[in-house]
């Protein structure tokens, strides 16, 4: 479906055109959001930040989504996860809580966060398979009052996409596949996104090339 993130970007940012002039705030959710980010703001003139969530893994699958921790402290589980042991459960929260605070320290010497309340905001991510991570994001923010919120995606099976619509103002997805099997089968290049890439685009480089 698309060649890399960046491609990805391009498509969609077009899908957005009515933001142009509302100065958005296009916030990515790391790492493999931010390239789509940056593309994304300079398309519409507007601002980069980050979200901070991160997914809470299956036990034995940490690919698949079955909660989230938002920077915020707040904690979302799916259906999936109250068939995990209490300990193992509580052990996996604390853990993804530590990563956000260590990537909070890391992106602040370069870029300051940004205040969301009142403003156009564009959620990014390359895609997602539960929702798990979008969703606690559109969660938090929601209780930032912004304007108006966004959920962009490069690719989500339909399910997900649907429970979105219910979360944000708008969905922009790439692809619906009804077949999905992992959100990196839709792209040619799919390489991981490192948090040195992150740090450079946020403090307004080129960041990384246009396969990561």
């Amino acid at each position: 479906m698309f060649q890399h993130r960046l491609d990805a970007a391009e498509r969609l940012a077009p899908k957005l055109g009515h933001l142009h002039g509302h100065h958005p705030l296009v916030l990515a959710i790391p790492r493999g959001g931010v390239p789509m980010g940056r593309v994304m703001a300079d398309a519409l003139q507007g601002e980069l930040d980050v979200v901070l969530v991160r997914k809470i893994g299956a036990p034995g699958n940490p690919e698949y989504a079955i909660g989230a921790v938002s920077e915020d402290g707040s904690v979302h589980l799916e259906e999936e996860a109250r068939h995990c042991r209490e300990e193992w459960l509580a052990d996996a929260i604390a853990r993804q809580r530590e990563l956000i605070a260590e990537r909070r320290r890391r992106y602040t010497p370069v870029h300051q966060a940004i205040d969301p309340t009142g403003r156009t905001l564009v959620v990014v991510d390359d895609g997602c398979a539960t929702g798990a991570t979008m969703a606690a994001a559109l969660a938090t923010l929601r209780q930032r009052r912004p304007a108006r919120l966004i959920a962009v995606l490069g690719v989500a099976p339909p399910h997900t996409a649907a429970r979105l619509e219910g979360l944000a103002d708008e969905v922009v997805c790439g692809a619906v596949p009804r077949h999905f099997a992992a959100v990196g089968q839709y792209f040619t290049e799919f390489d991981q996104v490192s948090d040195d890439e992150v740090v450079a685009l946020l403090a307004g480089n080129d960041g990384p090339p246009a396969s990561s």
